[in-house]
């Protein structure tokens, strides 16, 4: 993590050249911890590079290298030990990390079948059996290993080149300290997420105590809330469903006898981070660790929105023949999501025009093996062009659904996702299970971020809401 050292003078945080390092600062500092504290189900997983890269190709070469020099080695007249030793010394060290505390006969064990001094003694008079120790090495990982890498140990069982087997040993034990990494930070879950509050936090004050004005951008922010909640209510063609929710919509407030309180700022606050202008350089200080996540959750909700649409367009021109089909259904969404991930990098009318010639395809060809009459032409160019229309974000289905997709989320902050997802609004019935991960994703993050910063947002909101809504509901009770 990156500490901001005490004797370089503090530039002013409002100066061009001192934001891009404090936001630098702020955002290298927590970020594995932060992950760990907000994501119950966080695994740490190996990185994998894509096939045929340049990194890739470097490593297996010189993956290769390594075990073709131990082969040359071990088959050298007489032969040569050093690396086989070296490898047998980390293949230790790993099943020794692989041991919890109470496993002490385990330990005095592995400690006596690989001791190293004998081990080197072995080798400097030639008697090193290696594939006698690889078989040792096999038993204890098909003890300490996860029932997910059985079969992977058991593979190994049928390599009969000792080069060959101890490459693998060497793979599959990578895996298994993986494992281990994960189990422990599963079991320590409770104790890690409270030290990842307690250390942002502290981090975050640091920063705060050299640079007394860091929270400027965060106060504007959450100005910016309470103003649009005590706005008049807004119109548009999704304005009665707002009304009619038991979460109210950005603008309701103005028109309820309920007061503001630091719930629905912080609630409208989090909304329009999903909305934010990426040329607007005034990001809230408190969330711009979690900026790349909500950019991808940002990603994601736009997504769904295209998707709700032209499900929704679809079904209009194929009934409920079509739509009746589960099948039929996730088909057609894994069609429209495969392409839109394939475009992501392209403008969107493009991903949009494919998607609809494919979608009237699909819908054309479903109906024909059903036996049904298929889209007449003029049909087909009307599905076809309203699909399109999607891509506009002034489309008036696409206007409906993104205005639902947000009232969702809201309605997730307030009551969760379980009871948000009883009542979902018109059109986002066949994207429940993407909005159960979307709205999971979006209150995990809002909620370790309220952990953090409560105290702070708490502060803020004194001077933003009448006192008694402050003391009535303490933001670090959210």
């Amino acid at each position: 993590m990156t500490d901001v050292e005490e004797n370089v003078p503090v530039k002013d945080p409002g100066d061009a050249e001192s934001r891009p390092c404090l936001r630098n600062t702020v955002n290298d500092a927590s970020k594995l911890s932060s992950e760990i504290g907000m994501n119950r189900d966080f695994r740490m997983e190996e990185k994998v590079l894509p096939p045929g890269s340049l990194e890739g190709r470097i490593r297996e070469t010189m993956h290769d290298a390594f075990w073709d020099h131990l082969k040359e080695r071990l088959s050298a007249t007489p032969p040569d030990f050093s690396c086989a030793l070296e490898l047998l010394k980390e293949i230790k060290e790993i099943l020794l990390s692989l041991l919890l505390p109470r496993q002490n006969r385990l330990r005095s064990e592995i400690e006596e079948a690989l001791d190293m001094d004998l081990l080197t003694q072995e080798a400097e008079h030639g008697a090193l059996n290696v594939p006698h120790l690889s078989k040792y090495i096999l038993n204890m990982m098909t003890l300490l290993c996860a029932p997910v890498r059985d079969e992977a140990v058991q593979k190994l069982e049928n390599i009969s080149d000792p080069v060959w087997l101890l490459r693998g040993i060497f793979q599959v034990l990578g895996l298994m300290k993986m494992d281990m990494v994960n189990y422990t930070i599963q079991s320590l879950q409770p104790q890690l997420q409270e030290h990842s509050i307690q250390y942002e936090r502290a981090k975050f004050q640091d920063l705060l105590n050299k640079q007394p004005s860091l929270l400027d951008h965060t106060a504007r922010w959450l100005t910016r809330a309470a103003a649009q909640l005590s706005a008049p209510p807004p119109s548009g063609p999704d304005a009665a469903d707002a009304a009619s929710s038991p979460c109210s919509s950005p603008g309701e407030a103005a028109s309820s006898p309920e007061p503001l309180s630091p719930t629905m700022v912080l609630s409208q606050g989090f909304l329009n981070l999903l909305l934010w202008d990426p040329e607007d350089d005034e990001f809230p200080e408190t969330l711009l660790t979690d900026r790349a996540r909500l950019q991808e959750l940002e990603a994601q909700l736009r997504q769904l929105t295209i998707l709700a649409s032209v499900l929704l367009v679809s079904s209009s021109f194929s009934g409920s023949v079509l739509f009746g089909s589960p099948q039929f259904v996730d088909k057609l969404k894994r069609v429209t999501r495969a392409l839109l991930e394939e475009f992501k990098s392209r403008p969107e009318e493009e991903a949009v025009l494919t998607v609809s010639e494919q979608v009237a395809q699909e819908i054309h060809q479903s109906l024909k093996n059903m036996g049904l009459a298929a889209l007449s032409s003029d049909n087909t160019a009307s599905l076809i062009g309203q699909l399109q229309d999607v891509a506009r974000k002034e489309n008036c289905v696409r206007s409906v659904i993104d205005q639902r997709i947000h009232l969702f989320l809201k309605c997730c902050l307030v009551l969760g996702v379980q009871r948000s997802l009883l009542d979902l609004p018109g059109g986002l019935t066949l994207i429940e299970a993407e909005l159960a991960e979307l709205g999971q994703k979006f209150v995990s993050l809002t909620h370790h971020n309220q952990q953090v910063f409560g105290p702070y947002y708490t502060e803020i909101l004194k001077s933003l809401l009448p006192p008694a809504q402050v003391l009535e509901t303490e933001v670090a009770s959210l």
